[in-house]
């Protein structure tokens, strides 16, 4: 554990302080978001009805890029005590800008060195992943990325992870989408269940009816939690929630 710990920390150590005369940064976007679905399952396989509040960054440099996330969540009505604040800071590091070799092969554009914290949560839960990463070239995608992760779990037993993420702009004629999202997989162990977390967003530019693109969207998101937090059917049923969601970048 305090071997992982050590090496996450010099991954985003190595993340901050990259010299600036060998940094060159791509791009920085900062987003808040707001979400709403009376769907999202509880303990006790019962449904609760939430509102999300999302702050996201995402920056992207020649040496790899960073992904950053708090959520808050206000529940309403019976949930209305049960808040929650759960945050995650995701750095990669090229492999390829590391060595100084062209690692692209095919479709694959990079290889990278991919870390992970996890915290809080109503677990108040501090996870810690390491693993490698691949960068795609997928044509009509903006992005698409796979990683792979050993989780170092605070409070369940070590497990690996799988983690695809993509981005994919469309336009049919003046109407702008973005269809974005993740999707998580983690194996079991003695003490949780497998879980597969599959999270698209499907969203319109608002902003580019006003001449002001990629600022303002709207639409949903879904959420599909085969075995959410690692429980069993028996203590939680699948999600399977469709939220309202606004999305302001800055």
């Amino acid at each position: 554990m305090k071997v992982l710990k050590k090496t996450l920390l010099a991954v985003c150590v190595a993340a901050s302080f990259i010299p600036a005369a060998q940094a060159e940064k791509f791009f920085s976007d900062s987003s808040i978001s707001v979400l709403y679905s009376d769907d999202y399952e509880a303990f006790g396989r019962q449904q609760r009805t939430d509102t999300y509040f999302t702050f996201e960054n995402a920056t992207g440099h020649n040496w790899g890029s960073t992904f950053f996330f708090f959520d808050r969540n206000q529940g309403h009505g019976s949930s209305q005590d049960n808040d929650d604040l759960y945050g995650e800071f995701a750095p990669n590091i090229s492999l390829g800008w590391l060595t100084g070799n062209d690692l692209s092969y095919g479709l694959i554009k990079d290889v990278t060195l991919s870390g992970q914290y996890e915290l809080g949560g109503g677990a108040d839960v501090n996870n810690y992943l390491l693993g490698l990463g691949l960068d795609w070239n997928i044509p009509g995608l903006q992005y698409f990325g796979t990683r792979a992760y050993h989780v170092n779990n605070s409070e369940t037993d070590n497990d690996y992870q799988l983690t695809v993420v993509w981005g994919a702009p469309m336009e049919f004629g003046p109407h702008r989408v973005l269809l974005d999202g993740y999707m998580d997989w983690s194996t079991s162990a003695d003490d949780h269940e497998s879980e597969l977390h599959f999270n698209p967003q499907l969203k319109l530019d608002i902003g580019n009816y006003f001449n002001n693109p990629r600022v303002l969207y709207a639409g949903i998101e879904y959420s599909y939690w085969n075995n959410k937090y690692g429980l069993g059917d028996a203590v939680m049923d699948t999600e399977s929630a469709t939220s309202a969601l606004i999305k302001l970048h800055f």
